[in-house]
């Protein structure tokens, strides 16, 4: 099966502010990363809050470069992060949706063909044709969604934000992301939903301290990511 995405010992280190640098802190980010994304792969990443699981999404996007290691890519590759990330606040909408588009490498005719699809799916109605800078962060998660998933990247990132929305939206993006994964997309999640990591992962990781702590079948890693907190809390 193709591979989609392949991290070889990665690296990138936040450095530890001066002024804590005599209480012995570790400098956060990831260490020493290893991946291998096939085709039609849904992997799962778990981990306590600052562990570096948003780092590891960016850096595989190319938001930051590496310190260290090789990072190699097979086709587009999409970032669905918090709220409006990637954005121009002063267009509207709509301008938004064709300049993400244009990134993704698709043409006019291309997006015209989706833009009907990309509306409706996000519920915005006229604020479609509004400046994002007038959005709540709901209508702006929701543009988020529905314009990453409408072009259909070989490898979708997703931190967190299928969470957002009322029950209704959260469901439909699920069953986009489904409907993505079926196509023989890639997808790798962040998400604190355990149950959803069990219904859409092949395989889960665990983040730890930026390392990669645990990996493997869903229902293993999710019992040793709760022993593992167990032990924290106890």
């Amino acid at each position: 099966m193709t591979t989609v995405m392949k991290l070889d010992n990665v690296t990138l280190e936040y450095p530890v502010p001066r002024q804590y640098r005599k209480e012995n802190i570790q400098p956060s980010g990831i260490r020493n990363i290893s991946l291998e994304i096939k085709q039609g792969e849904v992997l799962g990443i778990i981990g306590r809050n600052g562990s570096g699981k948003s780092t590891l999404l960016k850096v595989m996007a190319g938001v930051f470069p590496p310190d260290t290691g090789k990072i190699a890519t097979r086709g587009s590759v999409s970032l669905l992060a918090g709220v409006g990330v990637g954005f121009h606040k002063e267009l509207t909408g709509r301008e938004n949706a064709y300049l993400y588009g244009a990134l993704m490498g698709r043409t006019t005719s291309q997006i015209d063909a989706l833009i009907g699809e990309i509306q409706e799916f996000a519920e915005l109605k006229h604020h479609f044709d509004r400046p994002i800078r007038t959005y709540s962060s709901g209508m702006k998660s929701r543009l988020g969604i529905s314009v990453a998933t409408a072009f259909k990247p070989d490898l979708l990132l997703i931190d967190e934000v299928l969470g957002v929305g009322d029950a209704s939206f959260r469901k439909k993006s699920e069953e986009r992301v489904k409907e993505m994964i079926n196509q023989s997309g890639s997808v790798i999640i962040v998400s604190h939903s355990m149950a959803l990591l069990k219904s859409i992962c092949n395989n889960i990781i665990i983040i730890e301290h930026g390392k990669i702590a645990d990996e493997g079948e869903p229902d293993l890693i999710i019992q040793s990511y709760s022993n593992l907190l167990g032990i924290q809390t106890n």
